[in-house]
């Protein structure tokens, strides 16, 4: 699976950006989804996940209330709503997939995921 991640930008603090998560082959409605952040000289982070079904999501804790994630399998895109950002938000951006049951998460570690977007920049000025 290859995915091709894309909706970065800059924005100022307060603002809304959507980020997509497109993969390449139409297995995607079978595998679950996370996105992850990974900020200058920072580990990679969780910041939200989906089960491949729709059904199911998590968010971390830094981030809830106000990013949304949701996909369209019709599509093979994932998507990230993020919204009242604020600068800690500012990260480069990166969307996994990994094979899980329907409406399971693929979990929060990025060692659960067996592949990676490219990334897409996100910088939240304030």
């Amino acid at each position: 699976v290859q995915l091709q991640a894309s909706g970065g930008g800059l924005v100022q603090a307060g603002g809304s950006l959507r980020l997509s998560c497109t993969a390449s082959r139409h297995t995607f409605s079978s595998y679950a989804m996370g996105w992850f952040r990974q900020a200058p000289g920072k580990e990679r982070e969780f910041v939200a996940a989906i089960s491949w079904s729709g059904d199911s999501t998590y968010y971390a804790d830094s981030v809830k209330g106000r990013f949304t994630i949701s996909r369209d399998n019709a599509k093979d895109t994932v998507f990230l709503q993020m919204n009242s950002l604020k600068p800690e938000d500012t990260a480069v951006y990166y969307c996994g997939a990994t094979p899980a049951p329907r409406t399971s998460i693929g979990g929060t570690r990025p060692s659960q995921y067996y592949y990676w977007g490219q990334g897409t920049k996100v910088t939240v000025s304030s």
